[in-house]
């Protein structure tokens, strides 16, 4: 899926709460170029619906999604 060569970028949006970590995770790409994949991690149970939702709607590539020990985690492909 990603080659070892790529670069994943790390969004931590622990502790925050809705709607932050969608806010703060647009304004982070909109920094990095088309293709780039950025993991993104949150505490927030509301994550499991927005996070998503906002990925489907901007047009990026929701990869994989998990939850660790309450922390849930994105990883998407930007458009």
């Amino acid at each position: 899926m990603i080659s070892e060569n790529e670069t994943v970028y790390l969004l931590d949006m622990k502790g925050l709460k809705c709607p932050i970590p969608v806010a703060r995770t647009r304004k982070a790409i909109r920094k990095l170029s088309s293709g780039a994949y950025i993991r993104v991690e949150c505490t927030d149970p509301l994550a499991d619906i927005d996070i998503p939702h906002m990925a489907n709607s901007d047009g990026h590539q929701l990869l994989e999604k998990g939850a660790t020990d309450g922390v849930r985690w994105y990883l998407m492909r930007l458009a």
